[in-house]
């Protein structure tokens, strides 16, 4: 079964950024497919959004499975065989909580579980939908990242969160790479510290704030930027 309207999935659509990502693209016309890895927190969001009138809809994602990735694939090519959107934005920060935020008291295994969600987790969804993409040649996948990640600014403290969008944005250019020459546009976006449970209510931007460049990316006409780094519709360094 397939359908007119544009397919857009949401990763960690629960909260934060990617509930505002959720309603902002429904509100453009998209049925969006927010995920979380905790059923009733996305079935919550889900008939939230339901309840403004939204055509959006839940499902039980773990990014750190590949069976789980797999079975995200074959429910939207039994339900839609089609996927426009993929917006990677489930990802964890950590740090804090395991004690010091110093790279020479970094504990491996902070490291791996953070990587594990916020760079393989983007690897296995990717690997799992992009064929849905390639099958109609067109398709826009967003990772959300952060300014944290950028080589050209890097510092200390957040040490495993930083790694991990370093490597996220590799995964961008390489995705891109492989994909130059298709309707599929990639890019990575720095949202800026938002209000969020992750950003802290210090933070100075909104979640609508927040999701605006991620939507534009999401949202790119053909022949749009690819393999780049974007925050505020602008490119910044990497």
């Amino acid at each position: 079964m397939s359908t007119a309207k544009k397919i857009a999935v949401v990763t960690g659509g629960n909260r934060g950024l990617g509930f505002e990502a959720s309603r902002q693209l429904a509100k453009q016309g998209y049925k969006v497919i927010l995920t979380s890895r905790d059923e009733a927190t996305g079935k919550g969001a889900a008939e939230k959004l339901q309840a403004e009138g939204l055509d959006v809809i839940s499902y039980s994602l773990d990014v750190t499975s590949e069976s789980s990735s797999r079975n995200l694939a074959e429910f939207i090519r039994q339900q839609f065989g089609k996927l426009d959107v993929l917006i990677n934005n489930a990802a964890i920060f950590i740090d804090a909580q395991a004690g010091s935020t110093s790279i020479f008291h970094t504990k491996i295994e902070t490291l791996q579980q953070t990587i594990d969600t916020n760079v393989y987790g983007v690897l296995r969804v990717t690997q799992a939908l992009v064929p849905l993409m390639k099958a109609q040649n067109y398709g826009r996948i967003v990772n959300v990242s952060s300014g944290a990640g950028q080589l050209t600014d890097m510092g200390s403290g957040m040490t495993t969160y930083r790694i991990s969008k370093t490597a996220l944005n590799a995964l961008t250019r390489i995705f891109a790479s492989e994909l130059h020459g298709t309707n599929i546009l990639v890019n990575s976006v720095c949202p800026g510290w938002v209000k969020t449970d992750m950003g802290g209510q210090d933070a100075p931007r909104t979640p609508e704030e927040g999701v605006e460049t991620i939507v534009w990316l999401a949202t790119l006409a053909d022949g749009g930027a690819t393999g780049g780094f974007f925050r505020d519709r602008l490119p910044i360094d990497w």
